[in-house]
């Protein structure tokens, strides 16, 4: 990746959906963004639905697995720019200032992320819905993310 492009860091704590992991694959691909996977997932890395909805993109992806949240962590240099969303924050992604090289946190498409690692960083973000639903798809939900991070880094540099 060229260096002088925004990079964000998109993690995702146990996956359990390969398609929306190839769709987000596919997506930190098209906005220039790093991948970062995080262990146990709920499917193979090499399914043939992950690579399908990847598509031929998976190869120019920068993609980063972790056995671990432990292991993740230790390569996170600066916590304090770690942005984790949760259904249960009262701060919308919306009323955040994000930087260039930020780690946005999603987790499992089940249950979202647990309390432990919720409980390792104090910035929780929410996605603004409606009530008559319980949640985004977390494909959906990582492209409202990065879009506006992308699109407030993008203002910055000009």
């Amino acid at each position: 990746m060229d260096k002088d492009i925004d990079i964000l860091n998109i993690v995702l704590v146990e996956p359990e959906i390969p398609n929306n992991t190839g769709n987000i694959g596919r997506l930190c691909v098209g906005t220039e963004s790093r991948l970062h996977l995080v262990h146990p997932f709920g499917f193979v890395i090499n399914d043939k639905n992950l690579k399908r909805s990847g598509l031929d993109y998976w190869v120019h992806l920068d993609v980063t697995e972790y056995a671990n949240v432990e292991e993740w962590i230790k390569n996170i240099p600066d916590p304090s720019r770690v942005f984790l969303m949760s259904s249960h924050a009262e701060k919308s992604y919306l009323e955040t200032e994000f930087q260039d090289d930020d780690w946005l946190v999603f987790g499992k498409e089940s249950v979202g992320l647990s309390k432990e690692v919720l409980d390792q960083f104090e910035n929780h973000l929410t996605i603004p819905m409606s009530k008559l639903i319980r949640s985004f798809n977390i494909a959906n939900s990582v492209a409202f993310v990065v879009g506006e991070a992308k699109r407030q880094i993008g203002l910055k540099v000009k």
